[in-house]
């Protein structure tokens, strides 16, 4: 059985826009698994995660997810990464949807993730949408 770190590797190589396969990711959750995205306070579950993850790459159809740093304590994986891409498809954000950009984006973020018998069990997704905002060159409000 891969270790803990390999789980959250294979993760996002599966949520990688040339390699997208959201249905590998959801089934990399268990049961009563989730996907927190801490900015907004979004809490996915199932199917959800998946499209949360398809949305993104139909926004960036390249996007991908610069590892900087992978920190294992026993069942809990913390990753350091920026995520890449270039602004190519509508993006959903907040109460709004934008338009295309043709920007690229390299934004900081951390995720912190909990597994359980070689599931995740929770991942807390820790980014930062206002610098994504100013990398697009589009107003925040």
């Amino acid at each position: 059985m891969p270790g803990n770190e390999e789980i959250i590797r294979e993760l996002y190589s599966a949520a990688d826009g040339r390699s997208l396969d959201t249905r590998k990711l959801v089934s990399m959750f268990s049961e009563h698994g989730y996907m927190l995205d801490v900015p907004s306070g979004t809490t996915f579950r199932g199917e959800a995660i998946g499209e949360s993850i398809a949305g993104l790459a139909s926004a960036f159809p390249d996007v991908h997810h610069k590892l900087l740093g992978v920190h294992v304590a026993k069942n809990v994986v913390v990753v350091e990464l920026a995520l890449q891409g270039t602004h190519r498809g509508e993006l959903v954000a907040a109460s709004r949807t934008i338009a295309p950009t043709g920007k690229t984006i390299d934004v900081p973020s951390c995720d912190v993730f909990k597994l359980d018998g070689g599931k995740i069990a929770s991942f807390h997704c820790y980014n930062m949408p206002s610098v994504m905002l100013q990398q697009l060159d589009v107003d925040a409000g």
